[in-house]
């Protein structure tokens, strides 16, 4: 593969997405949703995995390529000897089903064009019979059927479809493709200028409610309109990411599957949204996690996928190489079934941001919060998994009592605010107890910094929310402390790592090998930084995330600061809802003498 994970930009309709090269071609796109099968997986492989490319016949990257606006709409132009054209790719959230639509326009001259479709069912391993069909081609294979609407002639071999044709200055040619179920076969008539013109006026009106204009506003809605991108509109589910295993060290294998709804990192997106003003989001989210717990709420998971099924069985697909050979390539997650103890108090503390966020205020399932409360009371004392889901021994993470405190903090101002009794005693006893266990147990005087787990002293970039939860004021001197040896001894050329890989390359998590500056936890050091009075160090730090970005606005999960290349699922919804509320930190005064609880912050 001659492309990085950085030469890629996003299109999605908020049922699925596609990811397109400088060169013009959409080398991952998965029918009809974003966890299901690929039909193009080039990403992971080569070209006979599945692709489809348009492209001036001289090839190479394009000249240059932006959004339109505000929207996911992609406009990617080449200039050539021959003359300009303009690619337009989308895909219309107000489609009846799933489709990918490209407008072809010639800007100057007459320019060559070529346009090569490889479908491949089965991310890549099966070539689709392909037939003619009413001005339609459709490629079949077992139950899965997509189709292609051409305005030029294509030829058919081999499982592909190919034609050479030359766009002269003012003419447009569109191409639509799109899911159907092989059953059914509805191939519609897609008209592409009405279809642009309603995928503008979708993204147009859905900016317009953004109530940030401060001095980034425009990382900020590009972020936002990429958070939006990674919602599930049928049901509210939020991805983690719009892909599978892009490796987060080039040729290793920490390669995992990211396309499900972690609660955890639909969390921080909802942080970003309420911040913003879309309440909706966020309560279509609340609604699809009571969807998906409903029937057995006490044995509510980490993630689901994005209709709310439990069952995530983690898979090789020993037929792709990887990218950039990083193998294996993973299909589903076996974290899905992980204790992990910092979930419930995430999920109890959006809960109550978003309570507090509806106009009028919608009473939350009491029930989902009380089987919630319930299981942090019983499990927050044991071990577990942690934030960064280790497949080593379970231990006591920092991270994970922090948030079992937010949780038990999070009950007790609902019941103080609707002064209800009840519990309210035992669970103050508890949250008092729950700090005092953390500020004695989860600090290291030698370290002078709080760690990764009891009695542990290895650093970990997640005790840095603390304060942005409200358990400890900025200026405690343990905060302090904690941020300068974060800064210290866990950056990579002033980057931050979720935490300290061992030297014989096999860490607290139980993986092989290492990885890259975590993005994430670069935005928390600057909330950080901001937070104890480091104003300047925080700004300089901030322009220089918002300069990691690709050309079109978007992040990684991770970032190689020695290659400068992004590593890692993409786009990463942890990177841009960190983007979005460290822009927001960083427009109020310094916190370091305040408390300040999430929804405030964020």
């Amino acid at each position: 593969m001659t492309q990085q994970i950085e030469d890629y930009a996003l299109i999605g309709d908020l049922r699925t997405a596609a990811l397109v090269g400088l060169d013009g071609s959409i080398d991952w796109l998965c029918l009809p949703r974003f966890d299901s099968q690929a039909v193009f997986a080039a990403l992971l492989g080569d070209a006979r995995n599945g692709r489809w490319a348009l492209a001036p016949q001289t090839g190479g990257r394009c000249t240059r390529r932006r959004y339109r606006g505000d929207s996911l709409i992609l406009d990617t132009e080449w200039i050539t000897p021959d003359g300009a054209v303009r690619v337009t790719d989308f895909m219309s959230p107000t489609s009846t089903g799933p489709q990918v639509v490209r407008i072809l326009e010639g800007l100057a001259g007459e320019v060559p064009m070529h346009m090569c479709m490889v479908p491949r069912m089965d991310y890549g391993k099966v070539v689709p019979s392909l037939r003619s069909v009413g001005g339609h081609f459709i490629a079949t294979a077992g139950p899965d059927s997509v189709w292609l609407r051409s305005d030029v002639a294509l030829t058919a071999t081999h499982g592909t479809l190919a034609g050479d044709f030359v766009v002269p200055a003012g003419q447009q040619i569109s191409f639509a493709f799109g899911y159907t179920p092989t059953p059914e076969l509805v191939l519609p008539t897609v008209d592409a200028a009405a279809s642009l013109a309603a995928t503008e006026t979708y993204w147009r009106e859905w900016v317009s409610k953004c109530t940030y204009s401060g001095p980034w506003a425009d990382a900020v809605k590009r972020s936002l309109i990429t958070l939006k991108a990674l919602t599930f509109a049928p049901t509210g589910g939020i991805l983690a990411a719009a892909t599978t295993s892009l490796p987060e060290q080039i040729g290793g294998s920490r390669n995992w599957d990211y396309r499900f709804c972690w609660l955890r990192d639909a969390a921080f997106t909802l942080q970003a949204f309420l911040a913003t003003g879309y309440v909706e989001e966020a309560s279509a989210w609340r609604d699809w996690l009571v969807r998906a717990v409903d029937g057995d709420p006490s044995g509510t998971q980490i993630m689901y996928a994005v209709d709310g099924a439990r069952h995530l069985p983690e898979l090789t697909l020993d037929w792709l190489p990887g990218h950039a050979g990083s193998s294996p390539v993973r299909i589903g997650n076996g974290a899905a079934t992980q204790r992990q103890n910092d979930v419930w108090g995430e999920v109890l503390d959006a809960l109550h941001a978003t309570r507090d966020a509806e106009d009028p205020p919608r009473p939350v399932e009491a029930h989902l919060e009380r089987t919630l409360l319930t299981q942090l009371e019983r499990n927050w004392a044991e071990p577990d998994n942690g934030i960064w889901e280790v497949r080593g021994p379970q231990r006591h993470f920092v991270h994970s009592k922090l948030m079992a405190w937010v949780g038990v903090d999070r009950a007790v101002r609902v019941l103080e605010k609707h002064h209800t009794g009840g519990s309210l005693n035992e669970l103050r006893d508890l949250r008092e107890a729950i700090h005092t266990e953390i500020c004695h147990r989860g600090f290291s005087q030698s370290r002078r910094a709080f760690t990764q787990s009891y009695g542990s002293a290895r650093l970990d970039a997640s005790v840095l929310l603390m304060p942005r939860y409200g358990f400890l004021p900025w200026a405690d001197p343990r905060m302090v402390d904690t941020v300068d040896a974060i800064q210290r001894d866990l950056t990579r050329n002033g980057l931050v790592l979720r935490y300290a890989v061992g030297n014989e390359g096999t860490n607290v998590d139980g993986v092989h090998g290492e990885e890259g500056a975590f993005l994430a936890c670069s935005f928390w050091l600057v909330d950080a930084l901001h937070g104890i009075g480091r104003t300047d160090d925080a700004a300089e730090l901030f322009d220089r995330l918002l300069s990691l970005r690709n050309d079109v606005g978007l992040l990684s999960e991770e970032y190689d600061p020695i290659t400068g290349r992004h590593l890692g699922n993409t786009p990463q919804a942890l990177s841009h809802a960190g983007l979005v509320t460290t822009a927001l930190h960083l427009a109020t005064p310094s916190a370091h003498d305040r408390r300040v609880p999430t929804a405030d912050v964020a």
